[in-house]
């Protein structure tokens, strides 16, 4: 590729980048509401977990400071996840109501430089509504994160991101393929992989057939890697095992889900299913 081709790709890059930016800036009373939901189940998890205690729930050996830090860790690492997942398992669906999605497919630009940016957007703002949320959270609970490697943590998060993206895209072809029913579906994938994925609960209380498609989940290793690093005092070394299983998901799902995209994206152009109405 040539030094121009390569600075025209990233300057539509960065163009998707902006124009999701503005999407969001559009819709600001939006995610207000949105960011206020985020906010109130945090919130709702970490008082589950004080319920419990006010309940004499407590025994010897069971610590409802550490259900509580177990129970908020997953809550908020998941408001994060689910954000950057729906960002990106959306993009049809916000292409088909800004009614711009005829004008994106008809581009001439590599459908890599269009997802990556639409992911980047969503990696970016969904840290920052994460963050203003885990202020929150940290001023109303005594959170003690004395013994916590927020370093490893960090380090899970960000390559825990690449299998994410990865999902995210597979996800997105839902719309391609039905127009109608599309967007339902991504609701029903992101609920699974919150019940499979160890949000709440390990997953050992799970049945088998749960318990196993828990284990492929990326955002089961995600989940498991930061708690023991903020919760359970693990260093960087400690997990280079869920380091590199994250780094494979990722490298597999990524081209798979940009392959599998590229399929439902020429089936839909040949069936017409890139109409704004479905």
């Amino acid at each position: 590729m040539s030094v121009a081709a390569i600075r025209f790709e990233m300057n539509a890059f960065l163009g998707f980048v902006e124009r999701q930016g503005n999407l969001t800036r559009r819709y600001w009373a939006w995610e207000l509401v949105w960011f206020f939901y985020s906010l109130v189940s945090v919130l709702s998890i970490g008082y589950l977990a004080s319920g419990l205690g006010s309940l004499g729930l407590g025994s010897s050996s069971f610590n409802i400071h550490q259900a509580q830090l177990y129970l908020l860790v997953g809550s908020l690492l998941w408001g994060y996840l689910s954000l950057v997942f729906n960002d990106v398992a959306y993009a049809i669906s916000w292409e088909r109501w800004e009614g711009t999605i005829e004008y994106t497919f008809m581009a001439p630009v590599k459908r890599v430089t269009h997802l990556m940016g639409i992911c980047l957007w969503a990696i970016l703002y969904g840290m920052v509504r994460a963050g203003l949320v885990l202020v929150v959270a940290l001023l109303l609970f005594n959170i003690d994160l004395r013994n916590a490697d927020l370093g490893a943590a960090a380090a899970i998060l960000a390559v825990s991101t690449l299998p994410l993206v990865g999902l995210g895209i597979l996800t997105s072809v839902l719309p391609l393929l039905s127009p109608g029913k599309g967007e339902q579906l991504t609701v029903a994938a992101q609920g699974f992989l919150l019940l499979v994925s160890g949000v709440y609960y390990p997953l050992s209380v799970l049945p088998l057939p749960l318990r196993l498609a828990g284990v492929a989940s990326p955002l089961t290793y995600t989940l498991q890697g930061i708690r023991d690093c903020l919760l359970g005092g693990r260093h960087l070394a400690d997990e280079l095992p869920a380091l590199i299983l994250l780094a494979v998901m990722g490298l597999v799902l990524i081209p798979l889900g940009l392959a599998v995209f590229g399929a439902a994206e020429r089936r839909a152009k040949r069936l017409g299913l890139l109409k704004r109405s479905g």
